[in-house]
């Protein structure tokens, strides 16, 4: 009884309550993987290409499983602009395999840079440096802060690199590699070639169909990197049957579209629905709230086989969404639209923002109540980051309200700046008790769904994905991702294939009952 009781104990109900556990963080999941000391007695072989995704420490409050979903796109979309006579391969130190490969030496490395793990990739360009090779370091933080980066590379691509790929091989080939390449991102989106997924190992990921339908968003938030100093991408979109293809080539029953805002252009967003409904596949993308303005398209996700949305409600503070330049609906409309999410058998991740001006002690609280009282299956929390080179950024600094520029904090999950009502350990602790109060079996269990049929899968995706870091930190490092999350997908796609039915259904008698009565509705709420 005392088990069980403690097994089901409250996070108690005071935000900045002490002394508390500290969350497990196992050596491997916030330390890179040691580099080879010895020198390597070889040289680098010719026309071959390794591209890394650097290591970055995790943050225990999230799902180690998070990396693994669907692997980025980046690199693969460089690796699908390598000429033949290249060999290319790839390698993600998320992993858990170690250290990138060395047999060969490649005579080229292109490292993706982030913020976040700007040291690592350093790190990664020293050691292949010292062995001979080519390093290209690209990514955002190479367009953010170019004079930091500079001196760890023989080159650096700023900007749109799957442009910059193929023109950057060819001066490595002729010996006249320059320090520098620029592009911008106005290139029409649907000239990039689909990305190689054949790189990809596909035992480490959930699934390995991660696409981008689009690029860019009509939002510019001021603290979002889509806002950073100088960066222009417009909204550029692929032709939906080209996604379809890629979709149904990649033989995954799930996929997750990794769009900053798949939904900026609606007709788009419905277009595309239209294209993959006959696949009778499951995905989920990141998506804005403002779809809801049309409750026929969500109608469209879902007959198209949509099961979640990731939607950035940051605030239930108008102010601090004028004050963050956020285009959304007010956030005492948020409810209603989320209800209409799951009136269509959508699911909804919420990510929420802390640390705005206009956010005090009760901010936590309130917050925790919101998204219980309406039921949200997932919540992702971030502290506000004030990254290089945006408004937010340029504001801070301004104001003397820096902490420090240790990039590796900047990673959503550490203070990096002094709050205006709140201290920064008060920040910090509020923060982390979202993330205990939400995933505490009180609060999986007070924001079940009300319907019984989507309860086996909404409490496997909150256990398995949300309290199961030690079981996540065994699959990434034995390959058995894919293996353990396919049956459950599966599950989840038979399911939702039945619900599409009923709602085609009562779909196809709206219809008919607008034909013959104009006046009435033609998409009732509910299924």
């Amino acid at each position: 009884m005392n088990l069980l009781a403690k097994w089901f104990e409250a996070v108690p109900d005071d935000p900045f309550y002490q002394p508390r556990k500290p969350l497990w963080l196992p050596r491997e999941m916030s330390s890179p993987p040691p580099l080879p000391s010895a020198k390597l007695d070889c040289k680098p072989q010719p026309r071959t290409a390794l591209l890394i995704n650097p290591f970055y420490a995790k943050s225990p409050h999230g799902s180690f499983g998070k990396h693994v979903l669907t692997p980025t796109l980046a690199l693969t979309s460089l690796a699908a602009a390598t000429p033949d006579h290249w060999l290319v391969s790839y390698w993600d130190e998320n992993l858990l395999q170690g250290p990138p490969p060395t047999d060969p030496v490649p005579e080229v490395v292109g490292i993706t840079v982030h913020l976040t793990f700007a040291k690592r990739a350093y790190e990664l360009a020293r050691w292949f440096r010292t062995h001979g090779s080519k390093v290209i370091l690209g990514g955002l933080h190479t367009w953010s802060c170019p004079e930091e980066v500079a001196p760890h590379a023989d080159a650096m691509a700023v900007g749109d690199g799957v442009q910059l790929w193929l023109q950057m091989l060819h001066d490595v080939e002729r010996g006249e590699l320059k320090p520098r390449y620029d592009a911008s991102y106005e290139r029409p989106y649907e000239l990039d070639p689909p990305p190689r997924r054949d790189l990809v190992p596909r035992a480490s990921f959930l699934t390995t169909t991660s696409l981008i339908a689009t690029r860019g968003c009509h939002n510019r938030c001021g603290f979002c990197y889509l806002a950073t100093d100088g960066l222009r991408m417009p909204y550029r979109v692929r032709e939906p049957e080209d996604i379809r293809r890629q979709f149904a080539d990649n033989g995954q029953p799930y996929a997750v579209f990794i769009d900053n805002n798949l939904g900026s252009k609606r007709d788009y967003l419905r277009a595309l629905c239209r294209a993959l409904r006959p696949l009778g596949k499951i995905w989920s993308a990141a998506v804005t709230l403002d779809v809801t303005d049309e409750p026929s398209l969500v109608r469209e996700m879902a007959l198209a086989g949509c099961t979640g949305v990731f939607i950035g409600f940051e605030s239930l503070t108008d102010q601090n969404l004028v004050d963050a330049r956020k285009r959304t609906p007010r956030a005492e409309d948020y409810a209603r639209r989320v209800r209409l999410f799951h009136e269509h058998g959508i699911q909804v991740n919420g990510s929420f923002v802390v640390g705005f001006d206009g956010d005090r002690k009760d901010t936590f609280t309130t917050l925790a109540q919101w998204i219980e009282a309406n039921r949200m299956e997932c919540a992702t929390f971030h502290i506000l980051t004030p990254y290089p080179g945006t408004p937010l950024f340029r504001q801070m600094e301004a104001e003397g309200r820096l902490l420090h520029r240790d990039w590796e904090k900047y990673d959503t999950a550490h203070v990096v700046f002094r709050p205006k009502h709140l201290t920064p350990e008060e920040l910090l602790l509020g923060y982390d008790w979202l993330y205990r109060r939400l995933f505490s079996h009180a609060s999986i269990w007070r924001r079940r769904p009300a319907s019984h049929a989507a309860l086996p899968t909404y409490f496997a995706g909150c256990y398995l994905y949300k309290r199961s870091n030690r079981l996540w930190r065994f699959l990434i490092k034995h390959r058995l991702v894919h293996a353990v999350w396919r049956p459950l997908v599966e599950v989840t796609r038979l399911r939702h294939l039945a619900f599409r039915q009923r709602l085609e259904a009562k779909t196809v008698a709206a219809a008919n009952r607008t034909c013959v009565n104009p006046s009435s509705t033609p998409f009732p709420a509910g299924v």
